[in-house]
C-alpha cells in the first residue's frame, strides 16, 4: 500500500495521503501531504492502511511550519535509500516501513497554488480525497525537478552507501563501461529490474497493443504490473516460410522448473514454401497430419499462463509475432547479455558459455523449440540469481573476450564518485526518468522524455511497463494557461483570494446607535479571532462586516450570535451573498467531511463576564437558538464588555479572563475520548482564546458535539473543525505572493459585489476538472508501495 503526500507555496495547496498509494504534492509556496502519523510527540491522522504499510508522520513542532526543498528532499533519499543506503529519518517527520516503498513518483503541477486549491475545493475531488495531509513548502531558486535530481545525498558514517560508490569507482574502466553494467548497474536485483519497458518494446519491435501494425493481435490476460515473484515462462516458436512469409509451426512453453507445459505442431495457413528444416527441425512428414490452427495454440497460451507470468525468450520479439500474441510482461536474453554497439549473442552461444550445455548441434535435424525454451529460461534464471556485475566478472574473457591488464600505478586516481541522488540510484541499478516539456534538467537525455502537453506525459508515464524507481512528471498546462492570460493574472489571483477571504466574513447589525468598531470586536472576539473589522455607516443604522481569521469563527458567530437581543435590538447575523458563495455550504460540508478533519474539534471558551451576561440575557430575553446545526452549539450572548442594557437593566461584567491551557483542555474534553493533541494558538503575551483538539478518533469529536449544551454550562462553544490542520488561520490560504496596496484592497472591497463568473474562470475551472482526472489516473496506474509527490509549484514571478 502506499501513501500520498501533497505540497504546496504558501500560496498553494496541498493534500494529504491515502489508503492506496504513498503520494506527495508540492507547490512554490505550499504542500499538502497526505500522512499516518504517530503519537509519541508527533500527529496522528487516521489512515485505513494496515499497521504494516508505509506511514508518514509529521513531528507536531513542525505541523504549520513551511519545508524547505532540502528538507524534502531528506523525505524523498530516505523513503528511496533508507536506513540502509545509511540515510536518516527525515529532521521534520517520520516514515515508518520504509523497506515496503518500492518507487518514488513526484508530479509538479506548475501554476497551481494553494489559494487555487481551495478556490476549486470542490472540482479537485480526488487531490482532496485521495490526499489528506497537508503541509507547506518554501520555494526555492532553483529548478524543483533538477533539484531533485542533483540534489547531494549526505555522506554517511554507515558504510552503505559509501562502500558501494567505493565499489563502483574501484571497477576496472573496462567494466565500468560495460555494457551490461552501462544498463543495469552493479547490485543483483528482481526479475522485475530486466523487464522490457513498454518504450524499449516498441523500440524492438514488440507486438504492443495499440500500436500500428498489431490490430488482430491477440492480447493474453495480464496484470498491469508484476513483482519480484511472479513466475517465469520460456518459450520458443519454430517457423515455416509461406507464400505470406515465415508463419508459427511449433510453440513450446516451459515452466520456471523448466516443465514442458506446451509443445504443439501448428498446421500455417498459408502455402508453405520452405520448411526451413535445418533451422527449425520441422518437415513436410511431421506437419502432414497436424490440424492444430494458430487459433487454437493462442487459446492454449492465454489458459495456461498466469495472469502475473513472465514470458522469457530469445529474440522473443520473432515468437510472439508469429504467434500474433500480445504480452506487456517479457525478459529477452538477447538484451540481457548485451554487447556492444546493439550486437547480441546466439543463444547457442550462451547455452555453451554460460550453461556448459550444447544445443542446437549438427546431428541435431534443426532447432528443438523446447530445448530452446529451456535455455533461454535458465540463461535469464541464472543472470537475476547471480547479478549483473558478477556475471560479468565471471564471463568477461571467456564471452565478451575482455582480458583485464591492470594500470601501472602511476596513473591518474579515479575521480570522485557523486553524491547526487539520480547517480546514486543509478549506480545501483535503479530508474530514474523526467517526464514534461523540453527543459534544462540536471539529468542525462537517455532518462528524459519531453512533452509538448500534461496530456502525453500521463499518456507516456502510463504506457511504460515498469514504473521507473524515482520518476519527476510535470505538469504544465494550468501554467502555459495563466501565461498567456499575463495581463490580468494578477487581478484573477486577487479575486480568487477575495472570494476566499469571504468565506471568513459576516455582516453584522444593526447595533444600537454609537456602538464602535472595538465594542464590535469584543462582541464577536468570543466566537474566535477577528482579523478585521469594517464599520458600514453609509446605512441609517449601524452595521460591520466582520472577517475572521478561521472558518470555525464565521460559523459560530452564525449559529450563536443571529438574533441575539442587545439593549432591546435584536441583530442579524449573515453571510455575504455573492456569486463566488453561492456553493459555500457544499464547500463548507466537505472541509468538515475532510479526512484532515475527521477527528478535529474546535473550541472557545468565554470570559466568565461573558458567559454569565449570556445566562442573564437568556433568562431575561427568552432568546434561544436552533440546535440543531452542523453540531454547533446554540448559545445566547450579549455584549458583555462595556456595560450592555438586557430589558432596560444595565449589565457590570467581572474583568475575570478566562484560562484557556492545555491541561484544561484535555480534561475538559479527555471523557469523551482519548486526545491526542491540543492546539492553542495566540499571539505572544495574549491568552489562548480558541483551541484546536483532535481525538485519537471520530467517536470522541461526535461525543463532544453531541453534549454541546453541557459543554456550554462549562462556558465552552465548540464545532467541527474546518480549517486544515498544517494552515495556521484561513487567511494564510489567501496571503497573496505580491504585496497588495491598501488602497487596491479597499477598492476590490468595493468592486466585490458586482464580481461575476467572467469566461476566464469558467476556463480555468474546465482546466481544474482536466488536471483532477489526470491526477487521479496517474495515482491509480503507480504500483503499490509508490511514495507519490503532488507538488502545487505556485506562482514563479
Amino acid at each position: 500500500r502506499n501513501i500520498s503526500l501533497n505540497m504546496e507555496p504558501s500560496s498553494a495547496a496541498a493534500t494529504c495521503n491515502r489508503t492506496k498509494r504513498k503520494n506527495i504534492s508540492l507547490t512554490a509556496h505550499e504542500k499538502a501531504k497526505r500522512l499516518k502519523t504517530v503519537q509519541e510527540g508527533e500527529e496522528t491522522l487516521e489512515c485505513v492502511r494496515s499497521s504494516c504499510s508505509p506511514r508518514i508522520s509529521v513531528l507536531l513542532d513542525r505541523l504549520q511550519q513551511p519545508i524547505t526543498l532540502n528538507e524534502l528532499m531528506e523525505l524523498l533519499h530516505y523513503a528511496a535509500l533508507g536506513k540502509t543506503g545509511g540515510i536518516k529519518q527525515p529532521s521534520w517527520c517520520r516514515l515508518l516501513h520504509q523497506k515496503r516503498i518500492k518507487a518514488v513518483n513526484v508530479v509538479i503541477v506548475e501554476g497551481l497554488t494553494q489559494t487555487h486549491f481551495y478556490k476549486h475545493y470542490l472540482t479537485l475531488r480526488h487531490l482532496r480525497t485521495s490526499y489528506t495531509t497537508r503541509v507547506t513548502f518554501t520555494p526555492s531558486s532553483t529548478d524543483l525537478a533538477s533539484g531533485i535530481f542533483s540534489s547531494d545525498v549526505p555522506e554517511s558514517d554507515g558504510p552503505s552507501i559509501s562502500q558501494r560508490h567505493n565499489e563502483s569507482s574501484e571497477l576496472h574502466k573496462a567494466l565500468r563501461s560495460h555494457p551490461v553494467i552501462t544498463k543495469f548497474g552493479t547490485q543483483r536485483r528482481g526479475l522485475t529490474a530486466y523487464l522490457l519497458t513498454q518504450e524499449e518494446m516498441i523500440k524492438r519491435h514488440y507486438p504492443v497493443k495499440g500500436m500500428p501494425g498489431f490490430e488482430e493481435f491477440v492480447c493474453t490476460d495480464s496484470v498491469d504490473s508484476v513483482t519480484d515473484n511472479s513466475p517465469l515462462y520460456g518459450l520458443d516458436c519454430e517457423m515455416c516460410l509461406t507464400e505470406k512469409g515465415n508463419e508459427l509451426a511449433r510453440v513450446s512453453l516451459v515452466d520456471s522448473d523448466g516443465n514442458c507445459v506446451l509443445d504443439d505442431l501448428v498446421k500455417p495457413q498459408n502455402r508453405i514454401l520452405n520448411y526451413l528444416t535445418r533451422f527449425s527441425g520441422i518437415t513436410a512428414a511431421m506437419l502432414r497430419p497436424i490440424t492444430t490452427t494458430l487459433r487454437d495454440v493462442q487459446v492454449k497460451l492465454r489458459a495456461l499462463l498466469p495472469s502475473d507470468a513472465v514470458l522469457v525468450g530469445h529474440s522473443l520479439n520473432n515468437d510472439l509475432i508469429a504467434l500474433k500474441l500480445i504480452h506487456q510482461h517479457v525478459i529477452d536474453t538477447s538484451l540481457l547479455y548485451r554487447r556492444e554497439f546493439g550486437q547480441r549473442f546466439k543463444l547457442k552461444v550462451l547455452a555453451e558459455t554460460v550453461l556448459k550445455r550444447q544445443i542446437q548441434t549438427e546431428e541435431k535435424k534443426g532447432h528443438n523449440s523446447t530445448e530452446d525454451a529451456v535455455a533461454a529460461l535458465e540463461l535469464a534464471q541464472y543472470f537475476i540469481k547471480t547479478g549483473p556485475l558478477q556475471v560479468v566478472e565471471l564471463l568477461l574473457e571467456e564471452l565478451w573476450g575482455y582480458t583485464v591488464v591492470e594500470e601501472s600505478t602511476d596513473c591518474a586516481p579515479a575521480p570522485t564518485p557523486s553524491h547526487r541522488f539520480a547517480d546514486i540510484l543509478q549506480t545501483l541499478g535503479r530508474s530514474v526518468a523526467f517526464l514534461g516539456k523540453r527543459s534544462d534538467i540536471a539529468l542525462d537525455l537517455s532518462n528524459q522524455l519531453w512533452h509538448n502537453s500534461d496530456k502525453e506525459v500521463l499518456a507516456s508515464f502510463r504506457r511504460q511497463t515498469k514504473c521507473p524507481d524515482l520518476s519527476v512528471l510535470q505538469f504544465s498546462s494550468f501554467s502555459d494557461h495563466l501565461k498567456r492570460c499575463l495581463p490580468h493574472q494578477e487581478q484573477q489571483y486577487q479575486r480568487v483570494c477575495a472570494n476566499l477571504r469571504d468565506m471568513c466574513v459576516v455582516f453584522a447589525g444593526p447595533f444600537p446607535a454609537g456602538f464602535s468598531e472595538r465594542e464590535v470586536r469584543r462582541l464577536f472576539c468570543c466566537c474566535g479571532p477577528v482579523r478585521k473589522i469594517k464599520m458600514l455607516n453609509t446605512t441609517v443604522r449601524v452595521h460591520a462586516e466582520v472577517e475572521f481569521e478561521l472558518l470555525e469563527g464565521a460559523m459560530l458567530a452564525l449559529k450563536t450570535l443571529n438574533g441575539l437581543n442587545m439593549q432591546e435590538q435584536s441583530i442579524q447575523v449573515r453571510r455575504p451573498v455573492y456569486e463566488s458563495m453561492l456553493d459555500l455550504d457544499l464547500t463548507l460540508e466537505a472541509l468538515m467531511s475532510d479526512s484532515l478533519n475527521t477527528s478535529h474539534l474546535y473550541a472557545v471558551k468565554l470570559n466568565p463576564s461573558t458567559a454569565e451576561c449570556i445566562r442573564i440575557s437568556a433568562k431575561v430575553n427568552g432568546h434561544t437558538l436552533d440546535a440543531n446545526c452542523s453540531g454547533i452549539t446554540p448559545v445566547t450572548t450579549a455584549n458583555g464588555f462595556p456595560p450592555a442594557k438586557v430589558n432596560g437593566k444595565r449589565l457590570q461584567p467581572t474583568t475575570t479572563k478566562s484560562k484557556l491551557s492545555e491541561e484544561t483542555v484535555r480534561e475538559t474534553f479527555g471523557h469523551f475520548g482519548t486526545v491526542e493533541r491540543v492546539v492553542l494558538p495566540a499571539k505572544p503575551g495574549k491568552l489562548a482564546r480558541h483551541a484546536c483538539i483532535k481525538f485519537e478518533s471520530s467517536e470522541g469529536k461526535h461525543a463532544a458535539l453531541s453534549s454541546s449544551e453541557d459543554l456550554r454550562k462549562e462556558n465552552y462553544l465548540v464545532c467541527p473543525s474546518l480549517t486544515p490542520p498544517h494552515l495556521p488561520s484561513w487567511v494564510a490560504v489567501t496571503t497573496p505572493v505580491t504585496t497588495v496596496d491598501p488602497d487596491r484592497e479597499a477598492a476590490e472591497d468595493e468592486d466585490r459585489t458586482h464580481m461575476h463568473t467572467s469566461s476566464q474562470d469558467q476556463e480555468i475551472d474546465h482546466m481544474m476538472r482536466k488536471l483532477d482526472r489526470r491526477l487521479r489516473k496517474l495515482f491509480r496506474s503507480l504500483p503499490d508501495g509508490t511514495l507519490s509527490v503532488v507538488v502545487l509549484l505556485g506562482h514563479t514571478r
